[in-house]
């Protein structure tokens, strides 16, 4: 089963302990956590479970159709209560239980001092049929 690992700039639980934002951190500091993430993909393409990861930048847009021959309508940038995705990371795993278990891992990445940063991901599993509809 595929499973989707999202980081997030902000949002969801409050965090165990606030490191501030990447750009607070030391230039060591974000080499070590990104080195992390690269040491964890690595480790997990070995076992076959990686699919894919990107960070992302954080601006972003909320686009929809508003009709025909209209433009699309945006909501953005951001304002600072919205959430954030940071970046995302698919895995392909056995079950739930280990999809958990690497995001807990995941979790642990540096921050600040080397210390793991307790950081609050987001699992979600992908569909693996379209739902079904009844009445």
């Amino acid at each position: 089963m595929k499973y989707l690992l999202l980081k997030h700039y902000r949002g969801g639980p409050a965090p165990v302990v606030d490191y501030g934002s990447m750009d607070q951190w030391t230039p060591e500091e974000v080499d070590a956590h990104i080195q992390f993430m690269r040491d964890f993909a690595a480790r997990l393409e070995e076992t076959g479970e990686y699919v894919g990861e990107q960070a992302l930048a954080p601006g972003g847009t909320f686009v929809r159709y508003d009709g025909e021959g209209r433009p699309p309508v945006t909501d953005g940038p951001f304002a600072e209560t919205k959430d954030l995705i940071a970046g995302w990371m698919i895995i392909d795993v056995d079950s739930w239980d280990r999809a958990v278990q690497l995001a807990g891992e995941l979790s642990a990445a540096p921050g600040p001092r080397g210390e793991p940063i307790h950081e609050w991901l987001e699992v979600r599993p992908f569909l693996t049929e379209p739902p079904t509809v009844t009445e």
